[in-house]
């Protein structure tokens, strides 16, 4: 059976940045760039994003190309005769699954807190009684999985259509009204009396905040954001790779979705950030932030009702578009190692994902009990830690080793030849000796740092 092929260049970078756009971009991009620094720590950001993000994400597409395949049979297709790298494509394909049992449920928070916004359930609200309605909302089961499903049935919903009349389409829409939405919402945040602070606060470069957590932290923190913020390493980004022509090189294609992914990253900072210090509300939240900080802001705006619509329909559009990607990623397995038709895979995948989902939809009320990591950790708190800190970083180093290890693996001049086929830029054939030994010490610390920082 023929592969399925985007229909445009743009539907394939709006995609995969939609992929890589997420919920961290909102609240734990503003929050970690005041904390560590401002306008200093993003360009240590820019920095590590890349010689780090870009590489990486370069070569996770290569695979899928040159394969023409999802993680689930690409590094069998590639590897030497022999070898076992397609062992590897079992643990991206748990990784996909393991990323949608928890943002399945966050989606939900989002959809349910849009209609909440459209109802005025926040309206004469005080912030005690706003954080009660989040705690509300977690422990009622009926409606936390009420709303998961909600999401799985949307996102499945779009793939059913087909790459180009569902996933391409509709997350084109979808992207172009986020971008939209949220340069509407910057604008007016920026704007309002007080927001100058905020501006300060997280544009203008404070070295005395790296001098007091120590550069090393900030350095790691930095190396952090950049790396998990595109999604390498479990295969959500080669399945596009899988999907596109060759008429354009790889690398032009992933500074492209990089500098998309980082472009809504801090022009969410100009949204939360100002508005924060306009109300004078604090902006370091982390989570919470989202859904009982903001609710407060838009509480004392003139207008607030109608920006909170604006800015959950925003954050919508950005769980939504992680949703439709790594679903179709998910609906691939299927197709690829077994031959079933996309529908077959989407009635099977929709009742699989729901059914995953259940323990962390649960884990905040009749599973509450459950706390994998002592008292006040939960279900997600687990399933986000395999994937954040062990498969992302773990994976991406795979992907690493098999794009520059010669014999063993597929090896440096194919992944060249495949990476720099097509118009654009090229992958600088002087890299070889940074990411054949440079690069998987760099993974390999991050991730012992990731775990060392979690356990810390």
């Amino acid at each position: 059976m023929q592969r399925e092929k985007f229909g445009s260049r743009l539907g394939f970078i709006l995609i995969s940045a939609g992929c890589a756009i997420g919920l961290g971009n909102v609240w734990r991009f503003p929050y970690i760039v005041g904390e560590y620094g401002g306008a200093a720590f993003i360009l240590i950001y820019l920095l590590f994003l890349a010689i780090f993000g870009v590489p990486i994400m370069t070569m996770e597409f290569a695979v899928g190309r040159a394969s023409q395949k999802s993680i689930a049979d690409s590094f069998r297709v590639l590897e030497p005769k022999g070898t076992k790298w397609h062992w590897f494509g079992w643990v991206g394909m748990a990784g996909n699954y393991l990323l949608m049992m928890f943002y399945t449920t966050v989606t939900g928070w989002m959809l349910a807190y849009f209609f909440k916004m459209l109802r005025g359930d926040f309206v004469g609200n005080d912030a005690t009684q706003i954080s009660e309605q989040f705690g509300a909302l977690v422990s009622n089961p009926y409606l936390v999985v009420g709303f998961m499903i909600l999401a799985v049935a949307i996102g499945f919903g779009i793939c059913s259509f087909g790459l180009k009349n569902g996933v391409e389409k509709i997350t084109k829409v979808m992207m172009l009204a986020l971008l939209a939405i949220i340069t509407i919402l910057a604008i007016h945040a920026i704007s309002l009396p007080g927001a100058e602070e905020g501006l300060r606060y997280y544009l203008i470069p404070d070295f005395s905040k790296i001098a007091e957590h120590g550069i090393r932290e900030v350095l790691f923190a930095a190396l952090g954001q950049a790396f998990f913020t595109l999604s390498i390493g479990m295969g959500s980004m080669a399945i596009f790779g899988s999907y596109i022509s060759k008429e354009r090189s790889l690398m032009g294609e992933s500074i492209s979705i990089a500098v998309l992914d980082t472009f809504v990253a801090i022009v969410a900072g100009l949204i939360v950030i100002p508005s924060c210090f306009a109300f004078g509300i604090p902006s370091t939240a982390g989570p919470s932030l989202i859904f009982e900080t903001l609710p407060n802001v838009f509480n004392a705006m003139v207008g607030g009702r109608i920006w909170g619509i604006l800015f959950f329909l925003f954050m919508i559009f950005a769980a939504v578009s992680t949703l439709v990607a790594v679903f179709e990623n998910i609906l691939s397995f299927g197709m690829d190692l077994w031959g079933w038709s996309r529908k077959k895979s989407c009635v099977i995948n929709v009742i699989a994902v729901i059914l995953l989902s259940l323990p962390c939809a649960l884990g905040f009320n009749l599973l509450s009990g459950i706390t994998p990591f002592g008292a006040g950790s939960t279900i997600m708190d687990l399933e986000d830690f395999i994937i954040s800190n062990n498969i992302l970083p773990l994976g991406s180093l795979v992907y690493v080793l098999f794009a520059t290890w010669n014999k063993k693996g597929w090896g440096w001049a194919n992944f060249l030849e495949e990476a720099n086929t097509g118009k654009g830029i090229a992958f600088p054939k002087w890299l070889r000796v940074y990411v054949k030994y440079i690069l998987p010490i760099v993974l390999l610390l991050l991730w012992v740092q990731g775990i060392l920082d979690f356990f810390g």
